[in-house]
C-alpha cells in the first residue's frame, strides 16, 4: 500500500497526523504542496480538497484534515 500524505510548512493538522502515522508504524511520503504546484493543482482541481493535509491512499480512500478514525482504520489494514 503506497500512502501519501500531502502537506504545507507550518500546518498543525498535517503534525499530528505524521506524527500518529509514525507512532502506528505505517510508511509513507510526504509532498509539500507549496513546493509543487502540480502536487498542489492535483489536491485542489482533480481531488476538490481546501486544507492540509489530505492523505491519499488511492483513488477511492483519501481524505483531507486530520482524521483520527481514518488514520486508525488506516493502521489497521
Amino acid at each position: 500500500m503506497s500512502i501519501t500524505v500531502y502537506t504545507k510548512p507550518q500546518c498543525d493538522p498535517c503534525s499530528a497526523t505524521k506524527t500518529m502515522l509514525d507512532n502506528k508504524k505505517v510508511s509513507y511520503r510526504i509532498i509539500d504542496v507549496t513546493e509543487d504546484p502540480d502536487a498542489y493543482r492535483f489536491i485542489t482541481d482533480e481531488l476538490g480538497y481546501r486544507q492540509t493535509p489530505v492523505v491519499y491512499v488511492d483513488e477511492n480512500n483519501h481524505w483531507s484534515g486530520f482524521r483520527i478514525d481514518a488514520l486508525k482504520k488506516l493502521a489497521a489494514a
